[in-house]
């Protein structure tokens, strides 16, 4: 096959997002092989994919972790002064997204989420978010070890986004409030994936394609929300407790960072291998030291107190749901109503003037 810009000889395609491709490539001065996405810009569409290209690489290129894949080299191709291209060459990884086969022995699931949150506690150190991880971005290699992907949302710790970034079914509430997101943020990703694996159903997020209504309650969390072990008896009362606990609306009701969660993955990991478990009480959830979340009563924050709005004539286009977030974006934007009234008064000054003064 031909050879791409950055000088690597293509073997195969091997997967596709919304706007990328992912060939099997060769160096041809070393006969390395690596994984090449490439990211390349439509006509009149802005740079957003070809950001989140960058992104990945920024971030990626950073990390040295086992369980994170890494990212070697990017160029950026222009045609008249204009980046319409990019390709980033990565590390290649074979194995299977938990996605496409979902584990289902609990000692093989707790040994799966405890090498994923090594890999985000790493890259918390260094002081990223992945902000997007979900079961397609979990990899399973042949050797039994995991690669998180796609960085392409990424950021700093502390980042308020300008606009809404991750999956449905898998997105934290303060990624749809654009609030600064932290390490729970990732914990949140987490939980919301952990719960799907373990139930085979998604956790009811803020945004959800899953739901028939496709409706954004922005009132509050849902409420009854029933834990692992209620839908699947094999849970064991620890494990079903740290998820539930990881998917709580409030970032501050959530385990303060990764190495708790860590500590109790492990916890539950050794409850398992010695064969021992107790459904109702299990062990000790918290180390001795370890600060435990205080319970908080319901809280609605007086920013996002609207009313649910329908989402249910919106799609879902790509592996980004990119339409459903647009949606979502004006939907849950607190200045909706004063941008709907600037709009209208430009278009008819009277009419406008008579909607305020009545």
């Amino acid at each position: 096959m031909a050879d791409l810009e950055s000088g690597y000889n293509i073997i195969e395609r091997i997967g596709t997002g919304a706007r990328s491709t992912i060939f099997k490539v060769v160096d041809p001065k070393t006969g390395e092989t690596f994984a090449l996405k490439r990211v390349i810009r439509e006509p009149h569409e802005d740079t957003r994919f070809l950001e989140q290209a960058c992104t990945e690489h920024d971030i990626a290129s950073q990390t040295s972790h086992t369980y994170l894949r890494k990212s070697y080299e990017i160029k950026k191709i222009r045609r008249m002064l204009r980046l319409t291209e990019v390709q980033v060459v990565m590390e290649y990884v074979q194995g299977v997204s938990i996605e496409q086969h979902r584990p289902t022995e609990m000692t093989e699931i707790v040994a799966i989420f405890l090498k994923v949150a090594e890999g985000l506690d790493s890259l918390h150190k260094i002081g990223y978010l992945h902000t997007d991880l979900k079961p397609n971005n979990i990899l399973v290699c042949l050797d039994g070890s995991i690669k998180i992907i796609d960085f392409g949302q990424g950021c700093l710790i502390g980042t308020r986004k300008p606009r809404i970034q991750g999956t449905p079914d898998y997105i934290a509430p303060e990624q749809v409030h654009r609030k600064p997101l932290t390490q729970r943020t990732d914990i949140f990703n987490l939980g919301a994936t952990l719960y799907w694996v373990l139930t085979g159903r998604a956790y009811p997020t803020l945004i959800s394609k899953t739901s028939p209504a496709r409706s954004l309650n922005l009132v509050a969390a849902p409420r009854g929300v029933p834990s692992p072990q209620e839908l699947n008896d094999k849970v064991p009362a620890p494990l079903s407790r740290l998820v539930m606990e990881s998917c709580q609306e409030r970032p501050q009701d959530r385990p303060r960072d990764m190495k708790l969660v860590i500590n109790r993955l492990e916890a539950v990991h050794h409850l398992l291998n010695r064969g021992q478990r107790d459904d109702k009480k299990g062990p000790p959830d918290e180390k001795p030291g370890n600060d435990k979340a205080e319970d908080h009563e319901p809280h609605i924050d007086d920013e996002t107190s609207y009313a649910g709005i329908d989402l249910s004539g919106f799609g879902v286009v790509g592996d980004d749901d990119s339409t459903l977030l647009s949606a979502a974006d004006e939907a849950f934007d607190p200045d909706r109503d004063a941008h709907k009234d600037h709009k209208a008064a430009r278009k008819n000054p009277d009419k406008s003037k008579i909607r305020r003064t009545t």
